[in-house]
């Protein structure tokens, strides 16, 4: 098959771009042509991918996207191929891996009602209609039930087009026979100290994934307990500057390491004590599976999709929503207890051995296959 794949912006420390890449392998492996649209491209360029890029049009997010969608349709006229793969929600998609959540869901419970009277709304929301409504033809690859739930609620899409895939946490994220001492390398390659309480937040886009909540936490647990060390490494592509400031208002700047977007992140995982994941929103959070196969106890909220695997688990605390710092609090504190710790690694390591978190990208690969042999009326090998 000749397939087009398509995103905005690929960068090698986003969730949804490394299932793409992942993905994009996985169809590779099976034969297929792979051409992507991507109107810019960080990092490495996919072996045997023919990578096409879109000039960048206009200043604002909705004309960018209205003139990425113009060009690459004008590019499928002139190129056809047999199937569209989106990334990100448009019209036209014969399959969309669905990685950010319910656009509309997300306006109606956490905007106000004014925002649904912009053109930015109006836009994106749009877009989202165009996949997800019952006329539409489009295939859905789903990363998490909670957010299948949401779009079915919205739009009443039909089941048949829903396809819930199982999480895919790559082999090198598990925690290896030799996990203390990697675990001793990496603390003392980032001066870690055996006493230093260490906190890990992993993710770009860090006011989606609640870095303020975990630095304000941060900052109260150590007025809580002076002569203790304590610390939080953050590890993700973003704006760090705000957050920097943030982190000197409250007093906790010598404590707070930005460590940018990581290739390392199964050593951190092994480094840390606890992975934190205040999200406000969040469709699945890759990293709380990845803290789990890495034996490391996670807190986080709800509002992750992947929230009921670590209760299901027993391998860490979810919070409640709606967030309350002082549910935060509590958790933090009784994450330090060593039993605890001891018990949230047993069961994570468990969980791991005997539930299928390995397998998206091969399931999704043959799902893409299948909805476009559909399409053609015929069957592809």
């Amino acid at each position: 098959m000749r397939l087009a794949l398509l995103l905005f912006k690929y960068f090698p420390y986003g969730g949804m771009q490394r299932d793409f890449a992942r993905i994009a392998a996985e169809l590779q492996r099976r034969g297929h042509h792979c051409r992507v649209y991507c109107l810019s491209w960080q990092g490495e360029h996919l072996a045997g991918v023919d990578l096409r890029l879109v000039p960048a049009g206009g200043i604002t997010n909705v004309r960018r996207s209205q003139h990425y969608l113009r060009r690459v349709q004008a590019d499928l006229a002139a190129d056809p191929v047999d199937g569209v793969i989106g990334f990100n929600r448009m019209p036209g998609l014969d399959v969309y891996f669905a990685a950010d959540p319910c656009f509309l869901d997300k306006a109606r419970r956490g905007r106000p009602w004014w925002y649904r009277l912009t053109p930015r709304f109006r836009h994106f929301a749009r877009w989202e209609r165009a996949v997800f409504e019952p006329a539409a033809a489009t295939e859905i690859l789903l990363i998490a039930a909670t957010e299948q739930r949401k779009f079915e609620h919205c739009y009443h899409t039909p089941a048949a087009r829903l396809h819930l895939l199982p999480p895919g946490i790559a082999g090198d994220r598990r925690a290896p026979p030799d996990a203390p001492a990697v675990r001793a390398q990496a603390r003392e390659s980032l001066g870690l100290v055996d006493s230093e309480y260490t906190l890990l937040a992993v993710g770009s886009g860090f006011v989606t994934k609640g870095l303020d909540r975990a630095i304000g936490a941060l900052a109260r647990l150590q007025a809580q307990q002076p002569q203790r060390r304590l610390c939080l490494l953050v590890a993700g592509q973003d704006r760090e500057q705000p957050f920097r400031l943030l982190a000197r208002r409250l007093g906790v700047a010598r404590q707070v390491r930005f460590l940018g977007g990581r290739d390392d992140i199964p050593a951190l995982l092994l480094a840390a004590d606890l992975l934190v994941h205040p999200a406000r929103s969040e469709a699945a959070g890759m990293v709380l599976l990845e803290a789990l196969v890495a034996g490391l106890p996670v807190v986080a909220t709800a509002a992750c999709g992947y929230a009921g695997h670590i209760a299901s688990a027993g391998a860490g605390i979810v919070l409640p929503e709606p967030f309350r710092e002082a549910d935060f609090d509590a958790a933090l504190v009784r994450a330090q207890d060593p039993g605890f710790g001891a018990r949230c690694r047993r069961n994570a390591l468990a969980y791991a051995a005997r539930e299928d978190l390995y397998s998206m990208h091969d399931t999704a690969a043959r799902l893409i296959e299948q909805a476009v042999a559909r399409k053609a009326g015929g069957s592809h090998g």
